[in-house]
């Protein structure tokens, strides 16, 4: 069953098209990967599922549900949580805090019970805390939840990172470039993770670089090039494309 479905998706800067007419599905329970050269439009197609642009045509459904016209927190409440190429932490705050804040477009409380602090209040702020808990435990950065962001090594911002995003309790979690900077070690233990997620219950759409990530754990695996879907199926099915093979090495003379 499709969980998200992306019809005609066009994108516009300028002179340039950045993503051209894509079409595509994700299933609920897969691995999803997205893969293509630098300046493919991977990152932009992100960013118009996630609010961050508006498309200039087509049609991006969630649940059959149009997410068109909507801000990228109104989609957040909908059910989808990302991470970014470039990480995006609140750095001055502590590990624990970053995942609590991850948690506010699941919250009722207002500015009034945060400075009358009703029993209600007290209990929500007791379940955030450990619904943080539990994710930083799954990411294994509970020791570290005192530290502030800005201190965590490069892999454990990236966790972190996932860990906040996954206390929106998202049906659709995407990773942009998650294994970029990970040393062999942390990417191994990454790519358990991604797939513990998606065990959980959570759908997952992936950019990534890193071959033996994406062709890892990805279900299905679909090719950008120059904006447009160039190949889509298995693993095996898009390492062996010529099309795919043409667009990252280049067409023999």
């Amino acid at each position: 069953m499709a969980l998200l479905e992306v019809r005609n998706l066009t994108k516009n800067f300028g002179g340039l098209t950045a993503v051209d007419r894509l079409d595509f599905e994700i299933n609920e329970g897969e691995i999803l990967g997205m893969i293509g050269p630098n300046g493919a439009g991977k990152t932009t197609v992100f960013n118009l599922i996630s609010g961050i642009y508006p498309p200039d045509e087509g049609e991006i459904r969630l649940n059959g549900q149009s997410l068109l016209g909507l801000r990228p927190h109104s989609i957040t409440e909908q059910g989808i949580g990302r991470t970014f190429q470039t990480i995006r932490l609140f750095r001055n705050l502590t590990v624990m805090e970053n995942v609590m804040a991850g948690r506010h477009c699941r919250t009722r409380a207002g500015w009034l019970g945060a400075i009358l602090q009703p029993k209600s209040q007290r209990l929500e702020e007791q379940s955030i805390r450990e619904q943080a808990e539990r994710h930083l435990q799954f990411m294994k950065l509970y020791e570290q939840r005192a530290e502030l962001a800005k201190n965590l090594p490069y892999g454990d911002q990236r966790r972190l990172e996932i860990a906040r995003a996954l206390a929106i309790d998202p049906h659709l979690l995407i990773l942009d470039e998650p294994a970029a900077g990970l040393n062999e070690q942390e990417t191994n233990e990454l790519m358990q993770s991604i797939s513990q997620i998606r065990d959980s219950g959570i759908t997952i759409f992936l950019i990534e670089h890193d071959m033996k990530v994406v062709m890892g754990i990805s279900d299905r695996i679909i090719v950008l090039d120059n904006g447009k879907k160039i190949a889509e199926g298995a693993p095996a099915e898009v390492r062996d494309n010529p099309r795919v093979i043409e667009a990252y090495l280049g067409r023999e003379e």
